[in-house]
């Protein structure tokens, strides 16, 4: 995952004894969706409680790709295929923040992992990030006057978290996060 991956979150209901075919459709559409350009994974998560509310949280290279995949006659397709089995129209949101750090995996609830997990593995990013810029980059600084470092800092652990720190570590970390 890249600076300019894209998570896009799908939520929709299921119609009344249509679950199994719902789900089956979704996989199927996945299978579909790895054959474009820049498609990186989609989950399926079921609902918490028998007629919830399915999530499909989907990854894409970049904007682009999403687009792509949202304007192809292949999705065109998939979606009036779900409309037998589905009920309304899904709603979409993409993802940003701790949304994307933490999205939730497949198979599993809606529930974001403990607060207290998902705090321990932002600072073991964080710890070193900040250690590290402490040391190569504010020596580079001192010319500044004290906020505009703080700045400069702080604006560099933000980028280096979002896009590169806290995708590979909730990745390596996804274990103990939904345990």
């Amino acid at each position: 995952m890249t600076a300019s991956t894209v998570y896009r979150a799908v939520r929709r209901r299921a119609r009344p004894g249509c679950a199994p075919a719902y789900e089956a459709l979704i996989r199927a559409m996945f299978e579909d969706a790895r054959k474009f350009p820049g498609y990186l994974s989609a989950d399926l998560i079921r609902p918490e409680v028998e007629g919830g509310e399915y999530q499909i949280i989907q990854r894409f290279s970049t904007e682009q790709d999403l687009e792509h995949w949202n304007n192809s006659a292949e999705r065109l397709a998939w979606l009036e295929k779900l409309t037998s089995v589905a009920e309304g129209d899904p709603e979409y949101r993409v993802l940003n923040g701790l949304d994307a750090w933490f999205p939730p995996t497949a198979g599993t609830v809606s529930k974001p992992p403990p607060r207290w997990r998902m705090t321990a593995v932002s600072w073991m990013g964080i710890f070193p990030t900040v250690a590290l810029l402490l040391y190569f980059v504010a020596p580079h600084l001192e010319v500044l006057p004290f906020l505009p470092r703080v700045a400069v800092i702080t604006a560099l652990v933000a980028l280096l978290m979002s896009y590169v720190i806290m995708p590979r570590l909730t990745r390596w970390m996804g274990w103990w996060l939904r345990r």
